[in-house]
């Protein structure tokens, strides 16, 4: 599953401006880090395609580290990890293994180390319970209900069979997940190396992603919440068809804004750490605003969700990108929907046309 597009292509310039303000980053897979803060080590863990990397986190924790984040499951990762292990660790062990949210890249192998330390796996309620049912469909057929929905969003055969060859592929990139957990909940405090961290939530990327931020050492572990070069896949997908996942992500954009200041240094699952926390919020929920207003205008004509894409992305949207696109432009379709501006209409094929509502479109949208 990928966390991404690019941003909107400089389709509207930037305000304001980020800083990064660490001149060297850890070489993925080598074994070594970069302290971002007293005792919280930068790594990254190798993902190949486009993002290449994610960067996940290790925090002192008395006698041995609390680790962010595991990348996902592949021979690759597993010998990065012993690496760090040996070197940036100095061999103590791990304590906990604290999970942001449940895609692979970041949940990938938090199985094989909390048995390889016998220690406990700390994430939200919804992403441990989500992640074990999409693990779940591994080796499963394509449901009836996926594929009415890609047909509905006007795939045609050939990417519906595509659909079918690679559904419950979810958990091949997911060591098997421990059996018991420990839940975090949004605003609590828990200890870290006699460090307060608080958990701040947020849903649309994902159920309930959990962000952990530090006030004493003034720095906010952001996950796919918050990225400083690309926004986050929001999408709607089959096993709930009428979600509204972007009025969710938009609002806990605002929400991580109203809570954590915007001084800290925010360490994002993907690019290179930034200051500028409201700076990028601003700017992530303005390019999402924006996209909604060149969609409505693309709908004078009524158009499939496939039609749309155009006014979404930058990119050609080919075969490897279908399902994230028609997950996205769905996120802001249902959005529309909910704020009254769009309305959607079921052919006699079964596929799903959308037109603004009568009278919601005047000259001066």
């Amino acid at each position: 599953m990928r966390d991404g597009f690019e941003d909107d292509g400089g389709r509207e310039p930037p305000k304001g401006r980020l800083v990064y303000p660490f001149e060297t980053a850890p070489e993925q897979g080598s074994g070594q880090a970069v302290e971002v803060a007293p005792g919280v080590l930068w790594l990254r863990m190798p993902l190949g395609g486009s993002l290449q990397f994610i960067n996940v986190w290790a925090i002192a924790d008395g006698e041995g580290w609390a680790v962010v984040d595991t990348g996902l499951q592949t021979r690759e990762t597993s010998q990065a990890w012993r690496a760090a292990f040996a070197d940036a660790l100095g061999g103590k062990p791990i304590t906990r293994v604290i999970v942001t949210h449940l895609h692979p890249d970041h949940i990938g192998l938090a199985g094989w180390m909390t048995r390889k330390f016998d220690c406990r796996l700390w994430m939200t309620r919804l992403e441990y319970f989500q992640c074990r049912m999409l693990v779940a469909d591994t080796g499963r057929e394509a449901p009836e209900d996926g594929v009415r929905f890609f047909h509905a969003a006007g795939w045609d055969e050939d990417a519906i069979e595509n659909y079918k060859a690679r559904f419950g592929g979810f958990g091949k990139a997911i060591y098997a997940l421990p059996d018991s957990y420990r839940r975090l909940s949004d605003g609590e405090d828990f200890e870290i190396g006699g460090k307060t961290w608080r958990v701040v939530t947020g849903q649309g990327h994902s159920p309930d992603h959990a962000c952990l931020w530090c006030p004493e050492l003034n720095v906010l572990i952001s996950g796919d919440q918050v990225l400083p070069r690309i926004s986050s896949n929001v999408s709607v997908f089959p096993t709930e068809p009428d979600a509204d996942p972007l009025s969710d992500w938009l609002r806990s954009l605002a929400k991580v804004k109203a809570t954590v200041p915007d001084e800290v240094i925010v360490l994002p699952a993907h690019n290179d750490p930034f200051e500028g926390l409201h700076t990028r919020i601003d700017a992530l929920i303005s390019g999402h605003e924006r996209g909604l207003a060149r969609l409505e205008k693309k709908l004078a004509e009524p158009k499939r969700v496939v039609d749309t894409f155009g006014a979404l992305f930058a990119r050609p949207i080919g075969p490897d990108l279908l399902g994230m696109a028609t997950g996205e432009a769905l996120a802001h379709l249902n959005c529309l929907i909910g704020r009254g501006r769009v309305r959607r209409d079921i052919d006699a094929d079964g596929v799903a046309w959308y037109a603004p509502i009568a009278g919601t479109i005047s000259s001066e949208d």
